[in-house]
C-alpha cells in the first residue's frame, strides 16, 4: 500500500499549509489531524508548521512526499472522472 504525504493549505487556497495523508491511491487528502493512528503531537515553537513532527515520523517509515502540485492535479482529475460517470 503506498501512503503519501502532502502539503496542502486548510482552505484550498495559498494560505498557510498543513501536512495532508493519503493512505491508499483514490482516497482524498486529509488533514493529518485526521488520522490519530499516524500523528504525533506538534512541535511548541510558535510559527512552526503544522505537521512537521509528524511527517518527520513518517518519512523515517518510509511514507512518500508529494509535491503539492501534483496531489492538486490528482484531485482535480479524480473529481473529473466521478462527474463523468
Amino acid at each position: 500500500m503506498q501512503r503519501q504525504m502532502c502539503w496542502l493549505s486548510k482552505s484550498g487556497d495559498d494560505g498557510e499549509k498543513i501536512l495532508h495523508l493519503q493512505t491508499s491511491p483514490g482516497q482524498p487528502w486529509r488533514p493529518y489531524t485526521a488520522f490519530p493512528q499516524f500523528s504525533v503531537p506538534d512541535y511548541q515553537i510558535p510559527g512552526g508548521s503544522k505537521g512537521w513532527a509528524t511527517y518527520q515520523k513518517l518519512l523515517k517509515v518510509g511514507w512518500t512526499l508529494v509535491p503539492s502540485a501534483r496531489a492538486n492535479e490528482f484531485s482535480d482529475n479524480f473529481a473529473e472522472s466521478i462527474v463523468q460517470y
